[in-house]
């Protein structure tokens, strides 16, 4: 029995990852449609009906939107959400299958363990999770306009890291995008910028660590990055600091339109 992980859909119009532990399935996030989430789960191999949960980041429509349609296809789909965020997409009919935690504590759900940890975002009570299972753990943080000592420490001992790499900061602010917009991105509640994601990881891997860790940039801008210049930032980072070795780190870049293979963690 393994952990495993998969994009289905990552940036601005929609996000929805996939968590397999055992058999036991997990959605981070359902911000696209029910057809797109059923045919993602189907290409890795699991039918929709075989959903056990919905793990919510925060309460904006490009990572909700798709909620109703997964607990339609699986009665036994749980939406697990703070009540911050509840209170913000809540439903009536969905009320039963509402779970709660509290941001920052670790809870669980049959053996796998799952920390709630605070992002930076302009959102009620945003989090980032990790997910452990077997030893092995992933991390997912997107939608934070930075990285926090706090959130370096829940991350930083993570085999795989699913880390926001939004925008190239000189193309978004020569880019069409109202004044408002780019600073409301550029701010610490924000989004991460491809240098951003760069100096983190090059934080992470000073770090001890006696695995091999994969790295997937993600929740890229369309308008304002490509999948390019996100791996240029990263490569020329950890190579000026002596980091870019094939032993110590892999990274690849998850995309909106594709989804990515089915990684075992």
């Amino acid at each position: 029995m393994s952990l495993q992980f998969c994009s289905i859909a990552s940036g601005s119009r929609g996000n929805c990852y996939l968590v397999k532990a055992g058999e036991y399935v997990l959605l981070i996030d359902a911000g696209i449609s029910g057809k797109k989430i059923e045919e993602g789960l189907n290409e890795a191999g699991i039918s929709a009906n075989q959903v056990n949960g919905v793990l919510v980041t925060h309460e904006h429509s490009d990572h909700v939107k798709g909620i109703k349609m997964v607990c339609k296809k699986s009665d036994k789909a749980y939406i697990y959400a703070n009540n911050a965020t509840w209170e913000q997409i809540a439903d009536e009919k969905l009320e039963d299958r509402h779970r709660t935690f509290n941001s920052g504590e670790m809870f669980t759900i049959k053996d796998i363990e799952i920390m709630p940890f605070r992002i930076h975002h302009d959102a009620v009570e945003p989090v980032g999770y990790s997910i452990s299972y077997q030893g092995r753990k992933l991390s997912i943080v997107t939608d934070t306009g930075h990285i926090s000592d706090d959130i370096f420490e829940e991350i930083k001992d993570s085999n795989l890291i699913v880390l926001e790499s939004n925008h190239e900061i000189n193309v978004l602010k020569m880019c069409k995008y109202p004044y408002q917009i780019k600073m409301r991105i550029l701010g610490d509640h924000g989004h991460l910028s491809n240098t951003a994601a760069a100096d983190c990881l090059v934080r992470i891997l000073k770090e001890p660590f006696d695995e091999k860790r994969r790295v997937l940039l993600a929740h890229l801008s369309r308008e304002n990055n490509t999948p390019g210049m996100a791996r240029l930032a990263v490569r020329n980072a950890l190579e000026a600091n002596g980091l870019l070795s094939a032993e110590k780190v892999s990274f690849e870049v998850i995309t909106q339109d594709e989804q990515s293979p089915l990684y075992t963690v």
